[in-house]
């Protein structure tokens, strides 16, 4: 985890395409130094939940991973959970602590881990930035769908936050 300075709060705007909302520091850092994951806080400024802990902004790496939900394998996945009491007792602990990490920031009660834990599979952008940001062995298939990912920042940076005339378009979808 690292402070949020001025330029790492630009670069996430350009990368989401609007200002980002709750975000409270960068918790991974992509291959070209530009944050990939950030920590928000549970809680937007209005006091509305905000569940997701780990927030993926790399547009590059969003679409690797849409990629993966679009090929089906969010429901091969979960099928595994029925099969394999090992990998269901994993991913049941990756629910914890998620839960637990978003505790500590601040309790949503009755609001379950993201992402589908622990029941299923739902959103692997969820698990793969739980597994970046806390590291490999927290989110077993937040890290498989890792393995599966070419390197995002092979090209260079996504958006270029010291270029004054870059700014944040909005999106029609959130």
């Amino acid at each position: 985890m690292s402070e949020l300075d001025p330029r790492d709060r630009r670069a996430v705007a350009l990368q989401l395409s609007r200002e980002p909302r709750a975000i409270r520091a960068v918790a991974h850092r992509c291959g070209c130094g530009l944050p990939d994951v950030v920590e928000t806080s549970p809680r937007l400024a209005d006091g509305t939940p905000f569940p997701t802990l780990y927030y993926l902004t790399c547009p590059r790496a969003a679409s690797l991973i849409g990629t993966l939900e679009s090929s089906g394998l969010m429901k091969l996945m979960t099928d595994r959970l029925t099969e394999d009491p090992d990998l269901q007792e994993k991913y049941d602990e990756a629910a914890r602590d998620y839960i637990s990490r978003r505790d500590a920031q601040g309790v949503l009660v009755d609001v379950p881990a993201q992402g589908g834990m622990p029941t299923r599979v739902k959103c692997l952008h969820v698990l793969v930035g739980h597994s970046l940001a806390v590291g490999e062995g927290v989110n077993p298939f937040g890290d498989e769908a890792l393995a599966m990912l070419e390197d995002w920042s092979r090209k260079g940076p996504c958006v270029d936050p010291d270029d004054p005339q870059a700014t944040p378009h909005k999106k029609t979808r959130s």
